[in-house]
């Protein structure tokens, strides 16, 4: 028998998880910055001022995180996320304080680690160049078995990013009624987000990150109005909110060379 409740929803419905996720790539770092550069001047190091984990925002990327907060001022207070979780790097949880300050939500920013950035392990701040010059046999392996499964010694393939987003997914849908959760996080994390909420293959996600990058300050949207069941995709790497707000759109993409050969 089907329990309803007096305001109409049935039990099942009442005991189901979050209706909405929101997924955010940090506003543009110092790191990103850094690697473009790097890249751009043919150099084997990418030259940043800290630990991945505490590399801030530019001066662009906190511009960013504001227009991104006036956009979110505009989501009707009913809709709002109840709670925004962001990965413990400075730039994304920046991004995240910056954002909810901006939008005048009174939320308090928590973090989760399984939200970080990809370790790279041995190849941490080196350019692709650099790790063929250093590590040939490295990127020899990493060609070989494509950005799914090559884990650099010390580091994380996407695979394993994508089993720890399963767990982050699986309290998603153990939340009480009516969730919205904005998650405050990285690029390769934004994809393999995909990966998995739509069961894409490893072509088909490899194939995606070989075609498209995620923009700073983007927002990608998933929906399921039960709380239960597959996520349905309403938007993805939408940047209209810093166009509008004549903020600069900056894209940093990762190694596009992600097939395995």
């Amino acid at each position: 028998m089907i329990l309803v409740k007096e305001d109409g929803l049935t039990e099942a419905v009442q005991e189901a998880g979050a209706v909405e996720l929101i997924l955010i790539r940090h506003g543009e770092s110092e790191g990103n910055v850094a690697a473009t550069d790097a890249r751009l001047a043919g150099a084997e190091v990418i030259e940043v001022p800290a630990r991945d984990a505490d590399v801030d925002l530019s001066g662009t990327g906190q511009e960013q995180s504001k227009a991104l907060g006036a956009a979110l001022a505009r989501i009707a207070e009913d809709l709002r996320p109840d709670a925004v979780v962001s990965s413990p790097y400075a730039r994304a949880r920046q991004t995240a304080e910056i954002a909810v300050e901006a939008a005048g939500w009174p939320l308090q920013v928590r973090t989760d680690e399984r939200l970080r950035d990809r370790e790279l392990g041995i190849l941490d701040r080196l350019t692709r160049r650099g790790v063929e010059n250093r590590f040939p046999e490295e990127a020899e392996r990493r060609e070989w078995l494509g950005k799914m499964y090559y884990r650099p010694p010390g580091g994380e393939s996407w695979a394993d990013v994508a089993l720890r987003l399963r767990s982050v997914l699986d309290e998603l849908n153990n939340l009480s009624t009516g969730h919205r959760v904005m998650l405050v996080c990285h690029d390769a994390v934004i994809l393999l987000f995909r990966y998995v909420l739509e069961g894409m293959t490893e072509r088909e996600i490899l194939d995606l990150a070989a075609s498209t990058s995620v923009l700073n300050a983007s927002l990608t949207r998933y929906v399921r109005p039960s709380g239960e069941g597959p996520w349905t995709l309403e938007s993805f790497n939408v940047a209209d909110h810093l166009t509008e707000q004549g903020v600069t759109v900056t894209e940093h993409a990762g190694d596009a060379s992600v097939h395995p050969k």
